[in-house]
């Protein structure tokens, strides 16, 4: 006798319903990946399992294109079916809001999947091309870190030479105010010595003079000491002399 019909109805064996389930998972999976490879098919698969697990297949082209040209398809044949209704603005926005929140659940696992979570769904194909993508973004990442590090190197340095130039020009203006001080200095010590010399300089000093006859001076006394000096006699000075003493 050939082998019965099975009857297709709920598992209630909890444990033999998940290897059921892995089962016809691989299976699922494999059937997928064949009439993708042979009628070159795109072909998105999505499951979950009873505890909330995702498993998903897509062909060469992500499941985000495929999932965006459906929803595409479907909008524009809901759209031609209700051109003629008169709540076509209404039936637009119902339509429009499961797509939004496709959308949206499509990018909060990708996001996931960026921050290295939910990898477990993932295939190998899927981790290999969420790891390019990971690399693509970290290179350039680096490239424009690298570009912020080298143009605030070129800062500083422009910054560096800027204050080497000041500090240059600030030594050229203390040399110079030193070069003047000490001018000033020196012809102020010159001035000094200069008074001192004339304010301590001795007197003139007077020597004996003999001409024809013999006449001695011995010193000066002026007039306002309270001292007369003797008449001098003419006989022992020179006419010419007189003279002089008379004018």
């Amino acid at each position: 006798m050939g082998r019965g019909r099975v009857q297709l109805k709920r598992i209630e064996n909890k444990i033999s319903r998940q290897v059921t389930f892995s089962k016809r998972r691989s299976g699922l999976l494999k059937k997928a990946h064949e009439i993708s490879v042979l009628c070159d098919a795109q072909v998105a698969l999505i499951v979950f399992s009873t505890m909330g697990k995702l498993c998903e297949y897509s062909t060469d082209s992500s499941m985000e294109t495929i999932l965006e040209k459906y929803d595409g398809y479907s909008y524009a044949e809901k759209q031609l079916s209700t051109a003629t209704d008169d709540t076509e603005p209404q039936n637009s926005w119902s339509l429009e809001f499961p797509k939004l929140k496709a959308k949206i659940e499509i990018l909060q696992r990708n996001l996931r999947h960026y921050a290295g979570e939910d990898l477990d769904p993932l295939t190998l194909r899927e981790l290999q091309s969420l790891e390019q993508q990971l690399d693509t973004a970290l290179k350039r990442i680096r490239t424009r870190k690298n570009h912020l590090m080298q143009e605030s190197i070129s800062n500083l340095q422009k910054r560096e030479k800027a204050l080497q130039g000041q500090n240059n020009e600030l030594a050229k203006m203390l040399k110079e105010n030193e070069k003047t001080t000490m001018a000033e200095r020196e012809q102020l010590e010159y001035q000094n010595r200069g008074q001192t010399s004339s304010t301590f300089m001795p007197p003139p000093s007077f020597t004996s003079l003999t001409m024809g006859r013999t006449f001695q001076v011995v010193g000066v006394i002026r007039e306002e000491d309270g001292y007369q000096a003797p008449p001098c006699s003419s006989s022992n000075m020179p006419p010419w002399m007189l003279r002089h003493v008379n004018q």
